[in-house]
């Protein structure tokens, strides 16, 4: 404890700044979810029509070909959300989401007008730099906002705003694209969405760097380099491979991410070969991100309460499971529970993947360490695109989904094994920094 006298100066300085919690942040914080959940609903707008559009428009016959989009998309948004910390703590979170929503104006009109398959890719492209701006961005600016105590709640909410958002409106693409057809209907929905968050995001979203500022005067890490001083670099193989903790959130990420793919690009042409109508593929691929999303305003919480660690095992392997049941399913009875448990055991792990990465980081290269997971996470995209197209065209979709449900449940025993308890309180047994006991 400091026994100087502070100034005046210094006091006002301190009733005058911002200030961290939940409570004292909670309209900021709520613009912050309706923003995400515009977010969500932009990438929705792809969920349900494109996998059917690179059929029964573009006549893709090899499911890896059709998958370009989304091997596309992952990759432009998994390396800019390593960017994207980077920029933001150099620059400020707003500017940052600002720029996110600039470059999706382009999207809804590439995917209505694009005469052949390479403008689809490229509006993909677009919308992957798109997406890893503008979410990872809000998921730095709730951690700043809420600090330590509610991280998971705050998680979870975040989550379930943008995946809400992809469900509804994968929900109503679908009966859009039914009612009008595949082009242009469903798009302008995501024209809307991007209008709007922009507009927000200039007019009302407060920068928050400051908040993580504040935190981080109050931080006690259990890295060297505590108070920022970590290079990139060291942030990167801290991240990926040499903490327990932060590494085994990053592969779990990653195979989560991969089985999303997975279901994002094969799921409705699977549904679609068995004779279901559009609307109901629309509400298959509205279900599984339906449950997710409103599953983490729990599952966020919980972790908060009870620990990370088992709710990721467990929600692992209960994607597995589900995956699993899909491969063999045959009707649309078993393919809904079936996309229930998916998208409830991934509401087990999403936010509580990212409050891990916020458990262990310090404030000060937070934004950096969470970039590089959301790296690792979101090329689990096209990791998925490329694995589950190679796999089905040689033996089918229901082997491709197979071999994700093993690659899942794999990811689950890894973490049972290998990972730290990473929650915030102090009985948690926290990761240590490389060579110390």
């Amino acid at each position: 404890m400091n026994s100087g006298t502070t100034n005046p100066l210094q006091q006002r300085h301190r009733r005058t700044g911002p200030t961290v919690g939940l409570r004292q942040n909670l309209a900021q914080f709520m613009l912050l979810v309706a923003v995400n959940a515009l977010v969500g609903g932009t990438l929705g707008q792809e969920r349900t029509v494109l996998p059917l559009l690179a059929g029964q428009v573009f006549h893709l016959d090899l499911y890896t070909s059709a998958l370009t989009y989304i091997l596309a998309f992952g990759l432009a948004k998994a390396a800019t959300n390593y960017f994207a910390g980077t920029l933001s703590d150099r620059y400020g979170r707003k500017p940052v989401l600002v720029a996110g929503w600039i470059i999706a104006l382009p999207v809804p009109l590439m995917l209505i007008v694009g005469p052949d398959w390479g403008w689809i890719v490229a509006a993909n492209v677009m919308l992957g730099i798109s997406q890893g701006l503008t979410w990872s961005t809000t998921v730095m600016m709730k951690m700043d906002l809420v600090g330590p105590e509610r991280r998971g709640f705050a998680m979870g909410l975040n989550e379930a705003a943008g995946y809400l958002g992809v469900a509804g409106t994968a929900l109503a693409t679908g009966y859009i694209a039914a009612a009008y057809g595949l082009r242009p209907g469903p798009f302008l929905l995501g024209a809307a969405y991007i209008a709007l968050g922009l507009g927000l995001s200039v007019l009302a979203v407060k920068e928050t760097r400051g908040h993580a500022r504040v935190e981080a005067a109050n931080h006690t890490s259990a890295h060297t380099g505590a108070h920022g001083g970590l290079s990139n670099r060291e942030i990167f193989t801290l991240t990926s491979f040499r903490d327990k903790s932060l590494s085994s959130v990053s592969q779990a990420g990653m195979v989560n991410n991969l089985n999303d793919g997975l279901a994002w690009g094969l799921f409705p042409v699977l549904f679609a070969t068995a004779g279901l109508t559009i609307e109901k593929i629309g509400i298959l691929a509205a279900v599984y991100p339906a449950v997710w999303g409103a599953a983490q305003l729990v599952t966020g919480a919980l972790s908060d309460k009870y620990g990370r660690k088992w709710l990721i095992v467990g929600g692992m392997l209960l994607q597995a499971a589900a995956l699993a049941t899909i491969a063999v399913g045959r009707d649309f009875g078993i393919w809904l529970a079936a996309a229930v448990f998916l998208g409830l055991g991934t509401a087990m792990v999403y936010p509580t993947l990212l409050a891990a990465i916020g458990d262990v980081a310090h404030p000060g290269w937070r934004a950096r360490s969470v970039g590089v997971y959301r790296l690792w996470r979101d090329g689990g995209f096209a990791v998925g695109a490329l694995l589950s197209g190679i796999i089905a065209d040689a033996y089918g979709i229901p082997a491709a989904v197979g071999v994700v449900a093993g690659l899942t449940a794999l990811s689950g025993l890894l973490v049972a094994v290998r990972m730290r308890g990473t929650d915030h309180h102090p009985r948690s047994d926290r990761a240590k920094a490389p060579g110390r006991p």
